[in-house]
């Protein structure tokens, strides 16, 4: 059951009950929007999609035993309970907003331009060295996301590891307003959704909204090595925690290639020798927050070392995959111009012929051409094939050639490329794939891994 979740909670936060008053007493299994989850017990919250309408699954959800469901639309006839709402997404947000007053788990709320999810990972695996943790799946940061994740929690999940994404200005005040975060993590202030937020500045302004749902007592850390970061000097009358700044950094890094780096961590004088096993330079400074919110939340030395050494890469986010005549770099979640590049230095260090299959960065504004012109020209020395797939990699292509990188291609669309692979790979390539999430380049790893 979930804390307190009764239908007649929920109801007084988010519409009208309407059924059999003693089932308004009952706490629901789980709160779904996709009715394939409806647990018997469980709320089915129907929403109006582009292309669906979750109104029409209100039976089967009944069928398979729910206990009620939410609707816009008036039921009559229903031998169920139901809550007529006047916004199913809006009542998605009420419901996940009172649940979270509910639990007494620590929350620790992540967002930054680069390396949420990956400092999620780190985070959330560093934690389970101690502590039981419930963390984001896949891309569920955003407003739907978001509430359908806090909505997961459980009684004996004892830290909750949240990624919090956005693209405008207020959306971080209404996502930290729904999560309240009991520690808030920035990773960095980079070149995403500019087209909405302008500038760094704006991307400052927008992103530290996180601290406003932040109880008196909330901890910031924040990236210290991160110019905009560092002029935050106060957060609810309190003074930040860095890392990546003197307080906290590592040194003796040690780089296996693809296979990942190890390190000496200092940490307000103590020392972790530290074996990451994720590929990628950025991962120290990962892990960097990491231990930084893992000693906040009472983890020791031995702990934190342990938490290190158990995270592995998941799918999308430099996970590497031998399979078939390749060695696959599956960096194909997500991209911008700053993930671009350090996805091209970490397949530099490879030990075999290096290909990188880059696509469109979507969501970078009136900059776009100019930010996908300089991934290729960085590309310089860093491959030794390069292939630029999509209309916008066109200019990743133009930026390449201009820097005198050879070989490179541009196709149209991945079906163009496919055509073309067996005259341009070779068995034994080690290939990075990465593109925006929207080119769908998880098809190409099928293909490349047989």
């Amino acid at each position: 059951m979930m804390k307190n979740m009764t239908l007649e909670n929920i109801a007084a936060v988010c519409g009208v009950y309407h059924g059999d008053p003693a089932k308004s007493k009952q706490e629901v299994t789980n709160v779904v929007i996709d009715s394939r989850k409806i647990e018997p017990g469980g709320l089915f919250i129907a929403t109006k999609g582009e292309r669906v309408d979750g109104h029409s699954f209100i039976g089967q959800v009944i069928e398979k035993g729910a206990l009620a469901v939410v609707s816009e639309q008036e039921l009559p006839d229903a031998e169920f309970p139901y809550i007529l709402v006047k916004d199913s997404f809006t009542a998605l947000k009420q419901i996940a907003t009172f649940y979270r007053q509910q639990l007494s788990v620590h929350v620790v709320g992540i967002t930054g331009s680069v390396g949420k999810t990956s400092t999620k990972e780190m985070i959330a695996g560093v934690l389970s060295a101690k502590y039981h943790v419930m963390k984001t799946e896949g891309n569920f940061n955003n407003e739907i996301g978001l509430p359908l994740t806090i909505l997961r929690i459980r009684e004996e999940d004892e830290v909750a590891v949240l990624e919090m994404g956005i693209s405008d200005f207020g959306e971080m005040s209404r996502l930290t307003q729904m999560a309240k975060p009991d520690i808030s993590v920035i990773t960095n202030i980079g070149q995403c959704h500019l087209e909405n937020l302008k500038t760094r500045d704006g991307i400052l302004k927008a992103k530290t909204e996180i601290f406003e749902g932040m109880n008196e007592h909330g901890k910031a850390v924040l990236n210290g090595g991160d110019d905009k970061l560092r002029t935050v000097k106060l957060v609810k009358g309190h003074r930040p925690y860095y890392f990546n700044d003197p307080s906290c950094y590592a040194d003796h890094i040690v780089s296996h290639g693809i296979f990942g780096t190890s390190c000496e961590i200092h940490m307000d004088g103590e020392l972790i020798r530290a074996e990451i096993k994720v590929p990628g330079q950025h991962q120290v400074t990962n892990t960097l927050a990491a231990v930084r919110v893992a000693k906040l939340l009472g983890l020791d030395m031995e702990q934190m070392t342990r938490g290190i050494r158990s995270v592995v890469p998941i799918a999308g986010r430099n996970r590497i995959l031998q399979e078939g005549n390749y060695t696959l770099i599956d960096d194909c979640y997500n991209a911008n111009p700053v993930s671009m590049k350090a996805a091209l230095d970490l397949l530099s260090l490879a030990d075999t012929r290096k290909v990188a299959i880059l696509g469109d960065m979507f969501e970078l504004g009136e900059n776009s051409d100019l930010l996908h012109s300089g991934v290729g020209s960085y590309a310089k020395g860093k491959t030794d094939l390069l292939i630029c797939i999509g209309e916008n990699a066109k200019h990743i292509y133009d930026g390449a050639k201009e820097a005198g990188v050879e070989p490179v291609y541009h196709f149209a669309d991945k079906e163009s490329f496919l055509r073309e692979k067996e005259n341009l790979l070779q068995a034994g390539d080690t290939i990075l794939l990465k593109a925006s999430h929207g080119m769908a380049f998880e098809t190409l790893i099928k293909e490349l891994a047989g």
